[in-house]
């Protein structure tokens, strides 16, 4: 594909020869010879004489080294995004129902719907046009699958749960699984309460790889329009998240969490059940939230704090043993000071 082609159809101005010969993308570290990369990151900027990349995407047309041809955008990482579909292959599916497939006489099935091997579609699921569900999936009773969703392999939709609209379930994703919720006997034992809600996934939501979505005790879990959810996250039961957020791999919300919209909760993030995580806010990995957010919060550490204040404390932390060992050294002289003037008030 030539650069200019490449300019177009990602809306970019080109910096060198527009015929340049462009092969694939790649990062700009590892950029075989032909491809086109990106440059949005300071600390890669060595990169940008050694790389063997044929065109670098830029924020500023400066950036692109006299070796190099270039296309100049206000989001190189985005434009990178957008350009990484040109060269993908398309890896379709014949809307075809596997003989191994086994789909109820009762559910509904739209147009160009394909059901792979082994997968198990039962009574009242209704699949809209275009819906793809590959090898060794389940989906319970009276579930709704909106236009081409593609779930895939060993992903299970349990019972009753509504799936929007381009909606991805990647392998061993489970939406409407039980929630934890259990009462505690006299005899101190455990009585399971019934999960008697379900999961609503909005339009273009995608759920990342043994992700878990609990159906709700009552009502409905909802994800909404737009969401990102990473490998390996519990969404427990009753929660709401809100649209456009991203829940990075192994974020744990416990029962009841209000997740606002366009918040970035990190790797590893916990939070605590029955909390309102205001729109915007961004938990940076590792954070421990046990109170509630106000919207456009940028928050780190157990307890989360403002990340300010993480940063300053968290530089104490490092220095603590040497501060420790001074005021024990101070409080030994204070202490000799004190003998000896106790000493000299007794002459």
């Amino acid at each position: 594909m030539k650069l200019y082609e490449i300019a177009s159809a990602l809306d970019c101005t080109v910096i060198g020869d527009p015929n340049t010969e462009i092969t694939g993308v790649a990062t700009i570290e590892t950029a075989p010879p032909g491809s086109i990369t990106f440059f949005n990151n300071r600390k890669y900027r060595k990169y940008l004489v050694s790389t063997s990349a044929a065109a670098v995407i830029v924020e500023n047309s400066q950036d692109v080294p006299p070796n190099l041809a270039g296309l100049v955008s206000p989001e190189p990482y985005l434009t990178f995004a957008r350009a990484l579909s040109l060269f993908l292959t398309d890896v379709s599916h014949e809307p075809e129902i596997h003989p191994t497939a086994q789909v109820s006489p009762a559910a509904i099935l739209g147009r160009c719907v394909s059901i792979g091997a082994y997968s198990i579609v039962d009574a009242g699921v209704k699949l809209d046009e275009g819906v793809t569900i590959l090898n060794h999936c389940h989906i319970y009773h009276d579930v709704t699958i909106g236009k081409a969703s593609f779930i895939h392999s060993h992903a299970v939709i349990r019972e009753g749960c509504v799936l929007g609209n381009r909606v991805i379930l990647q392998n061993g994703a489970i939406v409407g699984s039980d929630g934890f919720g259990y009462a505690r006997k006299p005899d101190k034992s455990w009585h399971k309460i019934p999960q008697t809600g379900k999961v609503i996934i909005e339009d273009d939501v995608e759920i990342g790889a043994g992700a878990t979505v609990d159906r709700a005790t009552l009502g409905a879990t909802t994800v909404r329009r737009g969401t990102k959810i990473d490998n390996l996250v519990q969404i427990g039961h009753g929660s709401s998240v809100g649209e456009d957020t991203l829940l990075c791999a192994q974020v744990g919300l416990a029962g009841s969490s209000d997740i606002g919209d366009r918040v970035i909760l990190s790797g590893q993030v916990g939070v605590a059940g029955h909390l309102k995580i205001g729109d915007g806010v961004i938990a940076t990995a590792q954070s421990g939230i046990p109170n509630s957010v106000p919207e456009g919060k940028l928050i780190s550490g157990y307890p989360a704090i403002d990340n300010r204040n993480w940063l300053k404390s968290s530089a104490v932390f490092a220095s603590l043993p040497e501060v420790l060992h001074e005021v024990r050294r101070l409080a030994d002289r204070v202490r000799l000071l004190e003998e000896k003037l106790g000493e000299r008030d007794e002459k």
